[in-house]
């Protein structure tokens, strides 16, 4: 059984034993044999034997028809990501014949992505494996993309395979971050290319909140991206942003650099460091999957996978020096009677 990961593996082995629970035992007795035949452990056992009855009922084929339309899906998303982030950027600077305003454009900018990741945060800690929405409309993408009807225990059995070692959150919580960071990314490099190739000015404006407000505010953001080299504006700076259009070429730069810093340090960064943890906890866990033999569907099998006693028969014929020495012990009783 070539050309198959340990999780692939795994997974079909999952999908025989869920088939089987909805459809009644299989055919097994060569896959039985086959198995015995192999060797090893019950868990082994039982996976030569899920591997064999795959690929005799064309499960294995509909894991790839399943594997090519999760690649299709996750093309789309990814598609989707940079469309995403290009929309972010212009709706955040702008065509240039307008004045920015700083915090409509930071609010442009991170506004849904903080929503979306405190709704993560929450469905991590609260909902367990039932969160990260956009995870599970890849699930239901590749599933209908894949087209086969053999697939259809794939799904289930994937997520029952990694809900045992809780792997769903880390796995879809890759797949999430990861496409928030290509937005993000998206928006950062489409607005580098829109700063660099147009006049924008920036202001800020308020009717309820005094102007120290801003810049309080503007300063605290600003704090941690003036530590990686970003661009600040300073208090004179956000003062007179707040009066009217600054004309200076100084001014630009440093609300330019101040918003581009604020997005990479409270967008990209986070994405980034989730991302890469939820890969590392995935890969740990991946290591780990096995098949749960405490369940019926494969304790069940333990007697004909590992019988207590089996029937061997007559292997070779005996030997022609065992055959005449019986011969000779025969004709010598017959003569001593």
């Amino acid at each position: 059984m070539t050309g198959l990961t340990d999780l692939d593996k795994r997974w079909l082995t999952e999908a025989v034993r869920l088939r089987e629970e909805h459809t009644g035992p299989l055919d097994d007795q060569e896959a039985n044999r086959r198995a015995r035949q192999q060797g090893g452990d019950l868990a082994q056992r039982i996976e030569t034997r899920a591997l064999w009855l795959a690929e005799r009922d064309g499960l294995r084929q509909a894991l790839e028809h399943y594997r090519r339309g999760a690649r299709l899906a996750l093309l789309a998303l990814l598609v989707l990501a940079v469309v995403s982030g290009s929309g972010l950027a212009f709706a955040a600077l702008g065509d240039g014949q307008r004045p920015v305003n700083v915090f409509w454009a930071l609010g442009s900018l991170l506004g849904l992505n903080l929503l979306l990741l405190l709704g993560w945060a929450g469905g991590f800690f609260l909902a367990g494996d039932q969160g990260a929405s956009l995870g599970r409309l890849w699930l239901w993408l590749s599933e209908k993309l894949a087209r086969d009807a053999k697939a259809a225990h794939l799904a289930p059995a994937l997520l029952v395979l990694l809900q045992r070692q809780r792997l769903t959150r880390w796995l879809l919580g890759a797949l999430v971050h990861g496409l928030w960071l290509l937005a993000l990314c998206s928006a950062l490099v489409l607005m580098l290319m829109l700063l660099s190739t147009r006049r924008y000015g920036f202001v800020w404006e308020t009717t309820l909140l005094q102007p120290d407000t801003f810049v309080s505010l503007t300063q605290a953001l600003g704090a941690v991206p003036s530590l990686l080299g970003f661009a600040t504006p300073d208090v004179a700076m956000i003062r007179a942003s707040g009066d009217s259009l600054p004309a200076l070429d100084p001014s630009r730069q440093a609300w330019a650099g101040w918003l581009l810093g604020v997005l990479v340090v409270y967008g990209i960064l986070p994405r980034l460091v989730l991302a890469a943890l939820c890969q590392w906890r995935w890969r740990q866990g991946r290591a780990r999957l096995a098949p749960d033999l405490k369940l019926p569907g494969y304790s069940s099998l333990r007697e004909a996978l590992m019988p207590s006693s089996e029937r061997l028969g007559i292997n070779d014929a005996a030997p022609s020096s065992c055959r005449r020495s019986a011969l000779t012990r025969t004709m010598s009783a017959m003569r001593a009677r």
